[in-house]
């Protein structure tokens, strides 16, 4: 598993690149939800998401390893943040997208260089191409959330939080394939056990949820829930242990009550995120926390939105 000292060593290596972002907070939303609310600013990252410390950690290593090249299989934010790595460090990176792609990461991923193979709509299918690219081309494969140097960038979110905001009580996190949460809770676990980590998915992408119900991996079939990013079939063997050992709670939202959190974040805060990091908002709005009175960090994970769709968002 993904230690303590691993996330130290990420940190240190992806220091020059990544930002360090802001935790924003929002009086109306505490009031509304009965907490003292704080949001972590992944969309105002690098690349527009957190997915830029993971990619950055793994490319960053693959690349002082003396790599010729990268591949990795994205929605969207990964192939930006490797495809960006890569660029900067000159190495030719080839990023396999889902046939739907939102068009605005698919333009993004092309302007760091990044060269676009479609493939499927499902990670299912994405992934296992990715990796045939990566032997064809004498790369290296850069997992989207499933490698423990991915997660340990990741958990660079985690050492942020807790040194922004010393009086942290809970952390809300959303969940796709488990790199992001699975950084997190083993920062924040290893350091100050007594956090609550909260994770957040659609309703209809509840993975993660079944699986650690029925105590195993579990997949589920094929969703076309508006928060994209968290569109995968099932936790990552790497990081559904770590969820497992350390998460307190996993909650659902509906695709209607994400659409009311993006709005509501839009129009109050003024922050554009995608309809992936309004999940934790829409936790905390319909009392999905079970919890009053503390001091709650919901982690915004990423801004690339299409601004054509943004309208059949809300």
């Amino acid at each position: 598993m993904v230690t303590i000292k691993d996330i130290h060593q990420a940190r240190e290596r992806i220091s020059t690149i990544i930002n360090e972002t802001p935790i924003l907070s929002s009086s109306q939303l505490s009031n509304l939800c009965g907490n003292s609310m704080f949001f972590k600013a992944e969309h105002l990252q690098k690349t527009g998401a957190f997915k830029v410390r993971g990619a950055t950690n793994k490319v960053m290593y693959a690349a002082a390893e003396g790599v010729s090249s990268v591949t990795a299989a994205s929605s969207g934010n990964h192939g930006q943040a490797v495809a960006y790595i890569a660029n900067i460090l000159g190495v030719p990176a080839t990023i396999v997208v889902p046939e739907d792609a939102n068009a605005s990461k698919v333009s993004a991923i092309r302007s760091y260089n990044g060269s676009i193979e479609t493939c499927g709509t499902t990670s299912d299918e994405r992934i296992p191409r990715a990796e045939i690219l990566a032997k064809e081309n004498g790369g290296v494969f850069i997992p989207p959330y499933d490698d423990p140097l991915v997660i340990a960038g990741q958990g660079t979110v985690g050492l942020e939080i807790l040194e922004q905001l010393e009086l942290v009580e809970a952390v809300v996190v959303p969940i796709g394939g488990g790199g992001l949460i699975s950084g997190i809770l083993t920062a924040v676990k290893e350091i100050k056990p007594s956090v609550k980590i909260i994770g957040v998915e659609p309703v209809s992408a509840n993975d993660t949820y079944l699986s650690l119900k029925n105590r195993q991996i579990t997949s589920i079939q094929k969703t076309n829930t508006i928060a994209d990013g968290l569109r995968t079939s099932q936790p990552g063997s790497l990081t559904f242990p770590i969820v497992e050992k350390y998460i307190d709670n996993v909650v659902l939202v509906s695709e209607d009550e994400i659409s009311q959190a993006l709005f509501f974040v839009l129009e109050r805060m003024k922050q554009l995120i995608e309809p992936s990091s309004a999940v934790t908002v829409a936790a905390a709005m319909f009392d999905k926390l079970n919890m009053r009175d503390k001091n709650v960090v919901c982690v915004l994970s990423g801004g690339n939105v299409d601004l054509g769709k943004i309208g059949h968002m809300m």
